[in-house]
């Protein structure tokens, strides 16, 4: 592939992390910067919850769609040559050989939001008490300790930023915007 036609290819800014890292901040303020949509999963997994209701038992074919919908939205629109910010808690073991089959269409940047895992947890518990209804839309899956050590970021061959999200950004959100255009 020629420089020329890599430039053309839309990017696909990926915004990972922890439960409780910032992501979805991150990633919307991200999108506004870069100008382009947000795709995350979680909000994809509370529209289709609303419209499918939400039982214990269906909570795995619940989160099975979701993330189906999410990869085909974002493969929808990066065939289509839309840039996108896709947000989630990537996981490598189970989402990188979707996030690899993306590489062929976009030109794949990762920015993987670091807290440490106290912090994490008790934003979480804070985005619960502003939004009593929110458990009911993302139960957490957490380590034993309950603090999502667990997490283990998507390790794939392309740039990769890691911003500290524990007060503010660092790097500045300049620089990640300058990451994110490439």
């Amino acid at each position: 592939m020629s420089e020329t036609e890599e430039l053309r290819q839309p990017a696909l800014i990926v915004v990972t992390g922890r439960p409780g890292a910032g992501k979805t901040s991150l990633a919307h303020a991200l999108a506004r910067a870069v100008r382009c949509p947000a795709v995350c999963r979680d909000e994809i997994w509370e529209g289709l919850a609303r419209t499918m209701g939400d039982t214990g038992e269906q909570r795995t074919g619940l989160a099975r769609r979701a993330t189906d919908a999410f990869f085909d939205a974002l493969a929808l629109l990066l065939d289509r040559g839309v840039t996108v910010v896709a947000e989630a808690a990537f996981q490598h073991k189970v989402w990188a050989p979707r996030l690899e089959s993306l590489r062929a269409v976009a030109r794949v940047r990762i920015v993987l939001c670091e807290i440490d895992a106290e912090r994490a947890l008790a934003r979480r518990v804070a985005r619960g008490v502003a939004d009593p209804a929110r458990p009911r839309f993302h139960p957490e899956r957490l380590a034993n300790d309950g603090s999502g050590a667990g997490y283990d970021p998507p390790r794939l061959d392309v740039p990769t930023l890691q911003v500290d999200t524990s007060d503010g950004y660092q790097p500045a959100f300049e620089t990640v915007v300058d990451f994110a255009r490439g």
